[in-house]
């Protein structure tokens, strides 16, 4: 025979079991009389046999009531054993924001951005993943990190893309002493000159191969690196030239190179924060993207 016992009634059994009178019992459950004794009857129903003696005085378990008391006590025990755990650990869930970024997403603009945070939700913990742009759409597509960060060009299936931030491509190129501010150079000013990019691959690389080509500059075969912190320090060495978004102005900035916006034309690079499709967006989330979209336009300056 199929049982189906709900918790309700098992709640009320328990009660009016330990308390011995259904008055007391419907006081405690914070119930009507009349509602506790309709779920003790319907279970008594349901099991086809009386689970209390009611005398006028005070109310007693028959022998099925007390066979079935130790099971009622251990079920609903574990039932709220594993629900207050649950509940603790997507409370947990709640207040810790996975991030997933970019190398020098993560070296140089998520320390300054993760310390102001911490200041104004202390009760939120950080985690950061640094790694390439595929793995950090890996671990957001698993549900291993909660958001990434990065240059996406488009939005890999399953995942959702939001613009965070805007930045223009610029030269990077040897200075004897650090660079004095940011100046401007046409792209034309590129011909002829010795240039190390990141790999043909890369998204952004791929972008400005195709302004490079304009001005007769394409070279699949030029020194290439994984990280722009590499080839600014290249750059630094006197091996050459390079071209990349303003993004990586503060990392400019600890070594002896000079930076100019490109112009003519003047070439935008989006920044984004991707998250699985369908996952709601948590205050944290929300509370850090505030913080982020704050931190970013100073990273171009």
């Amino acid at each position: 025979m199929h049982m189906n016992l709900s918790m309700r009634q098992m709640r009320a059994f328990l009660h009016v079991a330990r308390i011995g009178n259904f008055t007391r019992a419907a006081e405690q459950a914070h119930m009507t009389q009349a509602g506790l004794s309709t779920l003790v009857r319907e279970m008594e129903r349901q099991l086809g046999t009386r689970l209390f003696d009611r005398t006028t005085r005070m109310v007693v378990l028959t022998a099925a009531g007390r066979r079935l008391l130790p099971v009622v006590e251990r079920v609903l025990g574990e039932l709220d054993d594993v629900t207050g755990r649950l509940s603790a650990e997507g409370e947990e869930a709640r207040q810790t924001l996975r991030i997933a970024a970019t190398p020098l997403v993560s070296s140089h603009l998520l320390p300054q951005v993760f310390a102001g945070f911490r200041q104004s939700h202390p009760r939120i913990q950080l985690r950061l993943f640094d790694a390439d742009l595929r793995e950090v759409e890996t671990l957001v597509a698993a549900g291993e990190a909660d958001m990434g960060l990065g240059f996406f060009f488009k939005a890999a299936p399953g995942l959702e893309r939001v613009a965070v931030g805007h930045f223009q491509l610029m030269r990077v190129m040897p200075a004897a002493t650090g660079a004095p501010g940011v100046g401007s150079a046409p792209w034309a000013a590129l011909r002829g000159t010795s240039l190390l990019g990141l790999p043909p691959g890369n998204p952004i690389q791929k972008l400005i191969d195709r302004h490079l080509a304009a001005i007769g500059q394409a070279d699949p075969a030029r020194p290439a690196f994984n990280l722009f912190n590499t080839l600014i320090a290249m750059v630094e060495a006197g091996f050459g030239s390079a071209v990349m978004p303003t993004f990586a102005l503060a990392a400019c900035r600890r070594h002896a190179v000079r930076a100019d916006l490109l112009v003519k034309p003047k070439v935008g690079v989006d920044f984004y924060r991707i998250t699985r499709r369908g996952v709601h967006e948590t205050e944290a989330m929300q509370a850090f993207c505030a913080t982020l979209a704050k931190a970013l336009p100073a990273l171009s300056r």
